[in-house]
């Protein structure tokens, strides 16, 4: 850049060669369409819906382009339109390019959260030759105090390692590594995280098999008292899904004893199953339906309740048994094995069956520890109707 423009013009220059830039312009799908349109054209009243031109003119980003000395951009002879010079066309987007640019980044943390894009620029001005800064953002949208600069050359981002004056920013202590080893530290605590969870469920279930393989059964059935609801109905197309679906919010249910296909099944409550379905009911206006379909249920109590329940436990604990002779541990309420099949061994078909049906625990409500969310790395949102982002995010 020439020393005769004045600060605005070094920023306007400097945004709108990012827009045209190697690293925006591939990935701008408004730009692209624009360039589609006059031969890769562009208006300046275009430009000027711009986030970050918004507060300038024509005359203003004409005159910073002029005095640049880049050579990135064309201006019409009109001076109303530019365009990316056809002598420098954008590089492939392949493998060798993603680790060109991979060697001539760095990455840097410890910026306070308030730090603007034009802050980061300022200070960046005199440390070497920049051709892009990527703010990092959280899921929402807000600066997470550590972005990516990208240089443009691999020696000119070796040289900004070695200056004594990138430690700190307004008193701030800074972190800074290439991007090649922020990456392997990722990849080391992703790691490190993943081992210490895996350990922690281990431990917890552990314990929790323990605590559960110590009750009886009569403290079971204590425990489950007034928690079994059954259903009938034409079910073909039900899952046991459906079933934590609609008393979502009315009661948690721990265990769905059902076979997708079945005509019936049971409810497993972590509570009153009354209560539950009550609330349920209330809130489908009297009728409760699975899927549209109507449904018969029975609530069970007493020694008839007792006895279902008795199956039930006793069911899944030789599921449980077996697992354990593959190796496998497990207890009462958590995740349930596949028993015998429904209507075999010369069993009654009228009767209710239990171990033919497939079973579902509270393991099978919880969610698994979810995969760390991809940071968004991308800029603040352009202008209404122009889908951009801007220089750096």
């Amino acid at each position: 850049m020439s020393e005769e423009m004045s600060p605005i013009e070094l920023k306007v220059a400097r945004q709108i060669e990012y827009y045209f830039g190697d690293h925006n312009l591939p990935r701008d799908k408004f730009l692209k369409e624009q360039l589609q349109l006059d031969d890769g054209w562009v208006p300046l009243v275009t430009m000027l819906k711009f986030n970050r031109l918004k507060s300038i003119t024509s005359n203003i980003i004409i005159s910073a382009l002029q005095k640049s000395k880049s050579g990135l951009l064309e201006i019409s002879e009109d001076k109303t339109k530019i365009r990316r010079s056809l002598e420098k066309p954008l590089p492939e987007i392949n493998d060798e390019y993603k680790d060109a640019l991979k060697h001539k980044s760095v990455y840097m943390k410890g910026f306070p959260l308030g730090t603007t894009l034009d802050e980061i620029q300022e200070w960046l001005n005199t440390k070497g030759n920049v051709e892009n800064i990527q703010m990092r953002k959280d899921m929402e949208r807000q600066f997470k105090g550590s972005v990516f600069i990208c240089f443009d050359t691999e020696e000119s981002s070796k040289q900004f390692l070695e200056r004594s004056d990138i430690k700190t920013f307004k008193d701030n202590e800074l972190l800074v590594l290439t991007r090649e080893a922020y990456h392997a530290k990722k990849a080391e605590e992703r790691k490190q995280h993943k081992a210490e969870t895996k350990a922690k469920v281990k431990q917890d279930k552990e314990q929790q098999e323990k605590h559960v393989e110590k009750k009886d059964m009569d403290q079971l059935l204590e425990e489950h008292a007034g928690a079994l609801l059954m259903f009938s109905g034409e079910l073909e197309d039900v899952s046991r899904e459906d079933f934590h679906e609609v008393f979502s919010g009315h009661g948690r249910i721990k265990w769905v004893d059902f076979t997708r296909g079945a005509k019936e099944g049971t409810l497993l409550f972590d509570g009153n199953a009354k209560e539950a379905f009550e609330k349920a009911k209330e809130a489908n206006d009297g009728e409760l339906k699975v899927k549209n379909n109507v449904v018969t249920w029975k609530f069970l109590e007493g020694e008839e309740e007792k006895e279902v329940l008795k199956k039930i436990i006793e069911a899944q604990q030789e599921t449980l048994s077996r697992s354990k002779g593959r190796g496998g541990r497990g207890k009462f309420g958590g995740r349930g094995g596949r028993g015998g099949r429904r209507g075999r061994g010369g069993r009654d078909q009228g009767k209710t069956q239990y171990q033919g049906k497939k079973t579902k625990f509270d393991s099978d409500d919880e969610e698994a520890p979810a995969a760390q969310k991809r940071e968004l790395e991308e800029a603040d949102g352009p202008a209404a109707k122009v889908a951009k982002t801007e220089n750096g995010s």
